[in-house]
């Protein structure tokens, strides 16, 4: 009887994913037909490790086709284990591998060289933008927390809000739930930058602030309190 981690939820999907998968792939028939138009293959690999201490779930994937290759779960991720992947891949295909596509894990990058000598072997071409859009990332992330440096008030504001419910109070907490809300979307790097998503934020914020200002001499000054 293993542990509730190794037989919860997340592994027995992975389990039954591989089987209809090995199901789906021992059919040569249907990768015959798919490649009966094709003259080549780019074979794209990735490893998912759902938990740490677990299997890793290899996949491999034709990126012209958008066929699934071979989806199968290893112990380690060392160079020896992935050679004999590639090897099945290779030898399963009715048409060369034209090239290789992969994150650039070095045991990714040995295998593939040993298995497929030659064979142009990419970068995939998010990882190649995130690490072209790192400086940008870091000067972001920088602004970022400079301007977070200049927000603050929130939490005060809620405390004095707490026995009130007249509807003032409630647009005020509104507010307040915008700016918390903010704070806290980091977005998707480095397809988003969050710094420049945070100023955006808050500036429709501080703006939509003056114009309920102008409607109410209490609210004046909520935009400064928060930000300063």
């Amino acid at each position: 009887m293993g542990s509730p981690l190794e037989n919860g939820p997340g592994q027995s999907l992975l389990a039954r994913y591989e089987e209809l998968v090995s199901l789906h792939l021992t059919d040569q028939q249907r990768l015959q037909k798919i490649f009966a138009h094709q003259t080549s293959a780019i074979v794209a690999l990735d490893g998912l490790r759902p938990d740490v201490g677990h299997e890793v779930l290899w996949v491999f994937r034709d990126s012209v086709s958008g066929e699934i290759l071979l989806a199968r779960p290893l112990l380690s991720e060392c160079e020896t284990d992935l050679v004999a992947l590639v090897t099945e891949v290779k030898a399963a295909l009715p048409v060369p591998i034209r090239g290789v596509i992969s994150d650039g894990q070095h045991s990714i990058r040995n295998a593939v060289a040993s298995a497929l000598p030659g064979v142009p072997h990419q970068l995939c071409h998010f990882h190649y933008f995130r690490e072209a859009a790192k400086p940008v990332y870091e000067a972001d992330h920088h602004a970022k927390n400079e301007l977070k440096k200049h927000i603050r008030g929130v939490r005060p504001i809620e405390r004095e809000l707490e026995k009130r419910t007249d509807a003032q109070a409630t647009v005020i907490r509104q507010y307040c739930l915008a700016v918390r809300s903010a704070l806290t979307d980091d977005g998707h790097p480095p397809l988003t930058a969050s710094g420049l998503k945070l100023h955006e934020r808050l500036t429709l914020i501080a703006a939509s602030l003056e114009r309920v200002a102008q409607k109410g001499a209490s609210l004046r000054s909520l935009s400064t309190r928060i930000i300063c």
